[in-house]
């Protein structure tokens, strides 16, 4: 690797730079008060211990999923073999219950699983030697390959290119979810999954247990059998196990599967269709029409589910080719419902489900949206200016709404985007800052709720964890790795840049380093690391691109040029010395994957990084590898 030497003296150093290690140093204790209240030591939760009882897997996977994410920003040593445990002694208790099944979820859905596996794709990016990590990897995604001769119902179809149902796992495919469908207080403003069966005219005639049962069964006729569009999210899957092993098998199935849903959505004139039958028909179990599939255009979250689903499907593909016509997918979906959107006081809202009667549930697309994530992910991924043009016409349509503000609490999912937007276009510079103490609020608000739980532990509902979980990475995330966020329901990792720590052989900063992505562009992006040691030096390699897919081109930085008066005493020199800043250029001719940064006590550095995108193959190993 290429060597950089940092010599200007960071002298202050910068706010951002203090509340940045702060927050990990931090972050990285606040795990200590939160185990000794909810788990065991084998890793278990303290919960129940009722077989059949267990609840959704991801639930309790969520609780933990970005631990193994803060280890990989640069958090505390201890929060692998932490995270390796909490892994296995959630996965043998969920063995326990019966939800879990060779080490892997009996049957689910890809909502749920994506939400629950971002747990394991980050382990396996902060730990990719682990034998375990690179086993499970490759069995999981074997059930999607038909690999496990005992599963009897096989979940792929590899001559149509279809998953056979929207219930799949270790298990097969499962053809029988659904029986009835009553009435319950938290699926109310989700309304009615049909709307054209008889004497079912609203959500409150499901009170009725006949008219359930009616509900029900048209469910199972309708969504039992066939593929899904939510289930694009097994792209992920598919796409950590190659990355973890690079066996050509798991590439070819993520693109075949992608390519398999384009053909679909071009057949569908331009829009993706949420359900594909066992012969491969669009809407072949609900009279044709291309809406009414599981987590679909109808049925629950609508465009929440899709949006986020294509666009992960087509950054997996991406990153698996380098070819950006992946992205129209995700494109041409958003495009279409700005179409039919509507402007409203200052606001723009666009549809998010489609039903017999049309669009309809229209939302929000300013400062805080879900809309607004998916646009700014977009941009980020392709770099494209007709991406960043329809950010620049959400924030127009969207005047009533100040971008600037930010959220004063970090949840699950990340939706500070626009305040991010603003920053990383030199029109917010005060948003570091105001994001990293947000940040800072939520650990501490979070660590207040710990200590004051009286709750039965037996008795708590399966979210009683996550909203007590005192890690939240997506401030680091924005501000370190120069990407929007993560996609939470089952995304990997679309970062420009990311970190090692050299001397010590492991992922993220080294300890006493902070840095922070203020510019991107599609052939640069620019940077600053700091060393707050006051008297141990430290080794950055720096990554183009989480998984060394894109290639760094050209170096520039500068470099201190002392004064002949610098090196004398204070009172021989006659005043302050003022020393030079010059300008280096590194030329890397074909490129190079990583930089090493040498960074002497007290030191900062800027840099402005060449670079071009998604043209390496793409792997978990670790620069010094390869």
């Amino acid at each position: 690797m290429k060597r950089i030497d940092a010599s200007i003296p960071s002298v202050p150093p910068p706010t951002w730079a203090i509340l940045e290690r702060y927050l990990m140093d931090l972050m990285s204790d606040s795990v200590f008060p939160f185990l000794e209240k909810y788990t065991r030591e084998d890793g278990s939760i303290i919960w129940h211990d009722r077989p059949g009882g267990g609840g959704s897997l991801d639930d309790a996977y969520e609780s933990f999923y970005n631990w193994p994410l803060l280890y990989v920003l640069g958090g505390a040593d201890h929060l692998l073999p932490i995270s390796h445990r909490l892994f296995d002694g959630i996965t043998r208790q969920y063995e326990y219950y019966g939800t879990v099944y060779k080490e892997y979820v009996k049957d689910a859905d890809w909502f749920h699983q994506g939400e629950g596996y971002l747990f394991f794709y980050f382990l396996c990016l902060a730990d990719p030697k682990n034998p375990k990590n690179l086993e499970r990897a490759k069995r999981f995604a074997g059930f999607y390959l038909n690999e496990d001769p005992e599963v009897k119902e096989p979940i792929y179809d590899p001559e149509l290119k279809l998953i056979r149902s929207w219930h799949v796992g270790s298990g097969g495919a499962n053809f029988h979810v659904w029986r009835e469908y009553g009435w319950a207080e938290w699926s109310r403003p989700y309304g009615l999954p049909f709307e054209d069966i008889p004497g079912i005219a609203s959500y409150e005639d499901l009170r009725d247990p006949e008219k359930a049962r009616r509900m029900g069964e048209a469910m199972h006729q309708r969504m039992d059998r066939g593929d899904v569009a939510q289930n694009l999210a097994a792209t992920s899957l598919l796409t950590n196990a190659y990355l973890c092993s690079g066996e050509e098998k798991y590439r070819r199935w993520v693109l075949e599967y992608v390519d398999a849903w384009m053909d679909r959505t071009r057949r569908n004139g331009g829009i993706i269709p949420d359900n594909v039958g066992l012969s491969g028909k669009i809407g072949e179990y609900i009279d044709g029409k291309w809406w009414g599939g599981a987590y679909g255009w109808r049925v629950w979250h609508g465009f929440l589910n899709i949006g986020s689903t294509v666009l992960l499907a087509a950054f997996n593909a991406l990153l698996l080719t380098g070819e950006r016509r992946y992205l129209e997918l995700p494109r041409s979906q958003m495009d279409l419902l700005m179409s039919h959107g509507i402007a409203q006081e200052g606001r723009f809202l666009v549809p998010f489900k489609h039903g017999d009667r049309g669009w309809f549930e229209y939302q929000d697309t300013g400062n805080g949206s879900f809309f607004l994530a998916l646009a700014a992910h977009l941009w980020n991924m392709s770099m494209d200016p007709q991406d960043w043009e329809r950010i620049e016409r959400l924030r127009k349509l969207n005047a009533a709404k100040d971008w600037k503000e930010v959220a004063n609490s970090w949840g699950r999912s990340h939706f500070n985007e626009a305040p991010w937007l603003l920053f990383i276009s030199g029109k917010n510079p005060d948003y570091p800052e105001k994001a990293l103490q947000a940040s800072l609020q939520h650990v501490y608000r979070r660590l207040d709720m710990i200590r004051g739980d009286r709750a039965d532990l037996k008795t708590v509902h399966e979210h009683h964890w996550q909203v007590r979980n005192p890690v939240t990475t997506e401030a680091l995330v924005q501000l370190t790795l120069g990407t929007p966020g993560i996609l939470y329901f089952g995304g990997l990792l679309a970062a420009r840049v990311r970190y090692f720590d050299l001397r010590r052989r492991r992922p993220g900063l080294p300890p006493d380093v902070a840095s922070l992505v203020d510019g991107l562009g599609a052939q640069e992006v620019s940077l600053k690391l700091v060393n707050l040691s006051p008297r141990e030096s430290r080794d950055v390699v720096i990554q183009a691109g989480a998984f060394g897919e894109h290639l760094f081109t050209e170096v520039k930085y500068e470099e201190r040029i002392p004064s002949e008066r610098s090196f004398l005493p204070r009172h021989e020199r006659g005043g302050e010395a003022q020393d030079a800043k010059e300008e280096r250029s590194l030329d890397l001719g074909i490129g190079e994957k990583s930089l090493h940064v040498h960074m002497p006590p007290g030191t900062e550095i800027r840099l402005r990084l060449g670079m071009r995108l998604f043209v390496n193959r793409p792997s978990y190993a670790y620069p010094w590898e390869v």
